[in-house]
């Protein structure tokens, strides 16, 4: 079979896709699918991603095409890696920076020893609730359609399990971070309740994901770099 021809796609490929900053994971599929409808004069093919990355979250987006679009359920269940900064101090209603800061905290308290006991207390089976600005569904509707409507709803909390919680302390009150964990582990919420677990506040500042199972992000390219790609092999 002939690399980036019709057939290649249709018959289903893994891509992997380094998604930039500011792009939803949508806005990065649609890209590519429309790269190779046009590339080879295709009406349709299957295109979808296994998991996605919030717009301020850069990095590994797998995205499957044509019969490898079957494969999304097995490796959206993969083991996931990011790599990050959580920002102590204060608290914003999203957990990120899609929002602004609502309220601040003393961090003087905290101590390089402190940082590590409580990484330690989140590390295993834990139980998380989702961010209200998440795109759970609630009586139908999105969590965040909830969330920007000030609607109030109740939210119940989720297993997950945190292989490893590796902190850095050394530009506080900035924590960088590297977490392995679950599905449908929100490091937003992570980051949230770290914050609380120490007296304190905290936000998501930086998230870029680095693997899935044993897919990284160094073999990853952009969603330009892939277009690209298809125009210099027509």
């Amino acid at each position: 079979m002939e690399k980036n021809s019709a057939e290649y796609f249709t018959e289903g490929q893994i891509l992997l896709i380094d998604k930039p900053l500011h792009w939803s994971s949508f806005q990065a599929v649609n890209k590519i699918r429309w790269a190779i409808r046009k590339s080879f004069g295709l009406k349709k093919i299957k295109v979808g991603h296994a998991g996605t990355l919030d717009p301020l979250a850069t990095g590994l987006l797998i995205v499957c095409t044509g019969k490898f679009t079957k494969k999304i359920p097995e490796l959206q269940g993969q083991v996931k890696e990011y790599t990050g900064t959580i920002s102590l101090g204060a608290t914003t209603p999203s957990y990120d920076l899609e929002t602004e800061v609502d309220q601040s905290y003393p961090t003087a308290h905290i101590s390089p020893e402190l940082i590590r006991e409580t990484a330690a207390k989140f590390t295993g089976e834990i139980a998380q609730i989702p961010p209200v600005f998440s795109a759970i569904k609630k009586d139908g509707k999105r969590l965040y359609e909830h969330a920007r409507k000030g609607q109030e709803v109740e939210i119940e909390p989720r297993n997950i399990t945190i292989h490893s919680f590796e902190t850095d302390d050394s530009h506080f009150p900035d924590i960088s971070f590297r977490v392995v964990c679950s599905k449908g582990t929100y490091i937003r919420s992570l980051a949230h309740d770290f914050g609380q677990a120490m007296q304190s506040g905290a936000h998501l500042s930086k998230l870029r994901r680095t693997a899935i199972g044993n897919y990284r992000v160094e073999e990853a390219i952009t969603p330009d770099a892939f277009v690209e790609g298809l125009r210099e092999n027509p």
